[in-house]
């Protein structure tokens, strides 16, 4: 009698599938380590992250938060933004102003301030969003649209 193999123990055969854009993440990164001529070890040292950690984001195995991929850019001496995109934290750039890009390329700015402004941008976007998506569920009252405000009374002023 043959006994299943233990599911546990082929763990990347259950590894839970990421996003598509994780491996296009991955496969990038692991170009630009290829044409910056750095190993695997190498890059992990100059971006302060382990290296079977950044294996797995090479493989599209892990998903990176936007600060390690800032240290990772750094490391490959690409822009933070460059790896955003990749990852689908920003999208591609399409002729609109976007606050995100004039953030990432102020050069008056520290890779940290930077990263603490998108991160603050970010979560505003995501809370405006969010309330967008509750008023468009909410019940309207009687003479109002969601998403508008009354307006205020005018004040008699005397000339």
């Amino acid at each position: 009698m043959t006994v299943d193999p233990d599911p546990h123990h082929e763990g990347a055969k259950f590894v839970k599938e990421l996003p598509e854009h994780f491996n296009e993440l991955g496969s990038f990164i692991r170009e630009q380590r290829s044409n910056a001529r750095l190993s695997l070890r190498r890059l992990s040292e100059l971006a302060g992250i382990s290296n079977p950690y950044l294996s797995q984001i090479e493989r599209g195995l892990r998903r990176p938060s936007a600060e390690i991929l800032q240290q990772i850019a750094k490391a490959l001496r690409i822009s933070a933004e460059t790896l955003y995109v990749q990852a689908g934290i920003l999208e591609k750039p399409d002729g609109n102003t976007d606050l995100a890009r004039y953030i990432l390329s102020d050069q008056n700015l520290t890779e940290d301030q930077k990263q603490a402004l998108m991160r603050i941008y970010l979560s505003f976007r995501h809370e405006n969003e969010d309330e967008a998506e509750a008023e468009s569920e909410a019940p309207v009252a009687s003479g109002t649209t969601p998403g508008t405000v009354a307006p205020s009374p005018r004040v008699p002023t005397t000339d």
